[in-house]
């Protein structure tokens, strides 16, 4: 390994807070396939995103359990969901410019690749599994909670409305009033697309909703059109 790219390698491990005792693991998290097609590169990252996503699950799914002591199992389960998903990784991605870092094919680089979402998020997810296999479980866990510990804060003041559609499904049958539609629009760039979803209920609109996922907008269109028809039905 040359002295540039080892400098280039502790640059980004100094951006996601960990200092490796083997840096090949590190370059290999980078290593994305289509940089292995073009420079004949022995692995890929795939295998350590396979561990990282394991082990991404296993420590949201502990803060959630302890952050959450009385919390149902489903509810656990809509949490862990709203963090640990593409859109969210690689947002945490951008912001410590993991793109910069990535070895990447000339043609994939070109298309943009280092912006993608899903190749950011696996990225994300490869180093986490890098950071396992260097440090263990210890590491890994602390890396993990410092990096989401906030999304998990965020997204607990939003779990009642993870089931709303449901609920909002319930409500229409014990009505008679046939079964919700969602109209969804989606504008802007992938890394910062905005879904607008707009709840239809025998033809008429009930609420609307924006996220920045399909299924957050759906989530908070439903929890209007929820009391919307509530209120109209005296339900």
């Amino acid at each position: 390994m040359s002295d540039s790219e080892l400098s280039f390698l502790s640059e980004c491990a100094t951006r996601i807070g960990y200092q490796f005792r083997d840096l090949t693991l590190l370059r290999q998290a980078l290593v994305h396939r289509s940089w292995q097609a073009e420079n004949d590169d022995p692995q890929t990252n795939e295998r350590f995103e396979f561990l990282g996503d394991a082990v991404l699950g296993w420590v949201i799914a502990d803060v959630a359990f302890h952050r959450l002591s009385d919390m149902p199992e489903g509810k656990l389960t809509d949490l862990r969901r709203s963090v640990v998903n593409m859109h969210a990784l690689a947002e945490i991605a951008r912001q410590l410019g993991i793109g910069e870092f990535l070895f990447l094919g000339k043609g994939e680089d070109a298309g943009g690749g280092r912006d993608k979402s899903s190749i950011l998020a696996d990225a994300l997810e490869a180093l986490i599994g890098a950071v396992y296999l260097d440090g263990g479980a210890p590491a890994a866990y602390e890396m993990v909670k410092r990096l989401l510990a906030d999304s998990v804060e965020e997204a607990i003041p939003f779990l009642e409305m993870f089931d709303a559609k449901t609920r909002l499904q319930e409500l229409c049958a014990r009505l008679s009033i046939g079964v919700p539609q969602y109209d969804i629009e989606g504008v802007g760039p992938d890394h910062e697309r905005v879904f607008t979803a707009t709840v239809l209920v025998d033809g008429l609109s009930y609420g609307s909703g924006e996220g920045r996922t399909k299924k957050a907008a759906e989530q908070i269109a439903a929890v209007g059109a929820y009391d919307a028809l509530v209120e109209q039905h005296n339900a």
